[in-house]
């Protein structure tokens, strides 16, 4: 679901992607995905993609919190969790310094 999500994301030019596995540090989820978007619009096309990519899969109860703001969109998929934002609101609560992401971490070529 991962590489699925991360295709998604990508091929709908969401900046800045980042995969963070949470396998043993967290049991809320297996793995967490960052990403922005660069409007109100954008991220929530991003999540309204995402969502009718879970729909395909299979995963017709994925949780959903920010929408229709879209300042920061929550999808909890269960296995995968992705947060979507806009990158002043990324930068304010920088999410990834809570799990210690570094640019090591981030997906290649992924902008």
């Amino acid at each position: 679901m991962e590489n699925a999500i991360l295709a998604k994301l990508d091929f709908d030019k969401a900046q800045d992607i980042v995969l963070i596995d949470l396998r043993g540090k967290s049991p809320m989820s297996d793995a967490m995905i960052v990403a922005s978007g660069r409007s109100h619009r954008h991220v929530g096309a991003l999540a309204d993609h995402l969502l009718r990519l879970f729909k395909e899969q299979g995963l017709g109860k994925v949780k959903v919190e920010g929408l229709p703001h879209c300042d920061w969109v929550l999808l909890d998929a269960g296995d995968v969790i992705v947060h979507l934002f806009r990158p002043e609101v990324r930068t304010f609560y920088n999410i990834e310094k809570i799990w210690a992401v570094d640019s090591a971490h981030r997906g290649a070529g992924r902008n």
